[in-house]
């Protein structure tokens, strides 16, 4: 795995970005690095869990199964940094310890399914509807949501797996149809959901055995693979799912 790192300059000027699931392996990894860039001028790290605040990093509770939690969220970043120009939504939820990912239709647990589709489709699908309000109708702004290349419909050979895959897809529906709207009202706006390959986290650790050395990543290093990506899109990649290495990912 190869990556450069990136300081945002297609965005032309500083902005201001938001971090969802900033507490998380990737999410901490993207905030530590955003900070570190002269071009971002400010970063409302969004978390259950709190971070560490710096003179750029600023912290806000948010809960993405409680809508009224999201809202509050937003009004906070509009009130302390104004226009946003780049939202990563770096949260996700695969199993804890009251679910797993099912291998059979026998396992599949209602109540579950839907944590999964609350956390990792209708959370981002609600940052999006509260936070790209708050993004300027002219240059180039950014949503990226984290999301997972077994989200893919055609690319599913294995089966199983049914919410997280479920969800995945969700997202992925969501990021394609906001990508219209928002384009819509700002023809620059670009709209991602980006597969950050296997990443040595907490959410994927109990299923690494069978990945090779080579293909597991720290969050540093997908972290600083999706911030290239995000620097180098423009409106025609709005709306597609990118992997770690910028190739496009089928729906």
């Amino acid at each position: 795995m190869t990556s450069s790192l990136t300081q945002l300059s297609s965005f032309g000027r500083a902005i201001n970005a938001v971090v969802v699931g900033a507490s998380g392996g990737i999410g901490r990894s993207i905030t530590s690095q955003l900070a570190g860039m002269e071009n971002i001028h400010r970063i409302c790290a969004l978390s259950r869990t709190p971070i560490e605040s710096t003179n750029k990093v600023t912290n806000h509770f948010i809960d993405l199964e409680e809508e009224r939690s999201i809202e509050f969220a937003a009004r906070f970043a509009k009130r302390v940094f104004g226009d946003i120009q780049l939202v990563i939504v770096a949260s996700g939820l695969l199993h804890d310890k009251a679910m797993k990912p099912e291998k059979a239709l026998r396992q599949i647990d209602k109540d579950n399914f839907a944590r999964a589709m609350a956390v990792n489709a209708i959370g981002p699908a609600l940052i999006i509807k509260h936070f790209a309000p708050l993004m300027p109708y002219s240059g180039k702004t950014v949503v990226a949501v984290v999301s997972a290349r077994v989200g893919s419909i055609s690319d599913n050979f294995l089966g199983g797996w049914y919410a997280y895959r479920a969800s995945k897809a969700a997202v992925n529906q969501i990021v394609r149809t906001t990508s219209i709207e928002i384009a819509r009202k700002n023809h620059e706006a670009v709209v991602l959901a980006l597969h950050p390959g296997t990443t040595d986290t907490d959410l994927s650790k109990p299923f690494q055995g069978g990945v090779a050395k080579s293909r597991l990543f720290s969050p540093d290093q997908s972290a600083e693979c999706m911030l290239r990506i995000i620097d180098d899109v423009s409106a025609a990649d709005s709306g597609k799912l990118l992997s770690w290495d910028g190739s496009e990912l089928p729906y």
